[in-house]
């Protein structure tokens, strides 16, 4: 459903995107992905479709859509603004200063050096101002990390066999029932997870995907650490209620059968790996697509 002209030029106002040179046209097309992207399969009202837009950070997209088309006034207004806080964000991942060097290659994804038939493909395209943009940077610098992280473990050599180090093998009798619960468990907690606001999901995968202390959390979100820690156990409990909520409504498990899914993870809990649960979600949602605000 195309956006009411009068609506487009009123946020186009707000945005202030005459300051970049942001053409109408170029920013009734974000808005348009943005909400194509947010009601995915579903067919919003105008009215839904009208909170939804007034809900988005507008300057921060009238920005992107300057950058994406090579304003090198609105470029250098970006890396003036946004460099300090990804090299802070890179430092609270990264004591030693390793991850700067991801904040510096972003630049380039940002900036769109790919060039696909004639036109520059930037990562901003990716940006729908459901959060300000600011966080959503943060998001992909942590996925970034979170990925090259992942990359130096797959190429670790496994300790030999006879060594202290190598893994003790336990013989475990197979229960095709539990396999097939923590299947669908998995695949269940995946969505719960993709819908997460981006902010909660960035919590999630500082705490247990990259082992962050939650004065590290705190330090690259701007909060305290009493309130991260007030967050991811707000989080933990929306999660563990959708998850119950679709069993019990989707999969039509009642009480008792819920609480033997639980229990038989519980038992055997390396069939959760919520690192990889989060760079699931992650993938299932795009990656770097903020879906709600922050």
């Amino acid at each position: 459903m195309p956006l009411h002209a009068s609506l487009v030029a009123r946020l186009h106002r707000q945005a202030d995107a005459e300051r970049w040179r942001v053409p109408v046209s170029d920013f009734s097309a974000a808005l348009d992905a943005a909400v194509a992207k947010s009601f995915a399969g579903r067919d919003p009202s105008s009215r839904d479709i009208e909170r939804f837009v007034g809900s988005l950070h507008v300057a921060d997209l009238a920005l992107a859509c300057a950058c994406m088309a090579g304003r090198e006034d609105a470029w250098e207004h970006f890396v003036r603004e946004y460099r300090p806080a990804l090299y802070r964000a890179a430092d609270a991942l990264d004591a030693t200063g390793n991850a700067r060097e991801l904040a510096d290659g972003l630049y380039a994804d940002l900036f769109g050096i790919t060039e696909r038939g004639g036109t520059r493909r930037s990562l901003l395209g990716y940006f729908h101002g459901r959060s300000s943009l600011a966080t959503w940077l943060r998001a992909v610098l942590s996925q970034r990390h979170i990925d090259r992280i992942r990359a130096a473990r797959r190429t670790e050599a496994l300790p030999d066999d006879e060594s202290p180090a190598a893994p003790s093998a336990r013989e475990r009798p197979v229960d095709p029932h539990r396999s097939r619960v923590a299947e669908f468990f998995h695949g269940t907690l995946v969505r719960v997870i993709a819908d997460l606001a981006p902010r909660d999901r960035l919590r999630l995968s500082c705490y247990y995907a990259q082992s962050l202390t939650l004065a590290q959390i705190g330090r690259l979100l701007g909060e305290h650490e009493a309130t991260v820690s007030r967050h991811l156990t707000r989080t933990r409990r929306e999660i563990r209620e959708l998850v119950e909520k679709h069993l019990r409504e989707v999969a039509r498990l009642s009480q008792a059968e819920i609480n033997e899914c639980f229990a038989a993870l519980t038992d055997d809990s390396g069939a959760l790996d919520m690192a990889d649960l989060l760079g699931t979600a992650a993938v299932r949602k795009d990656v770097v697509v903020d879906r709600s605000r922050s």
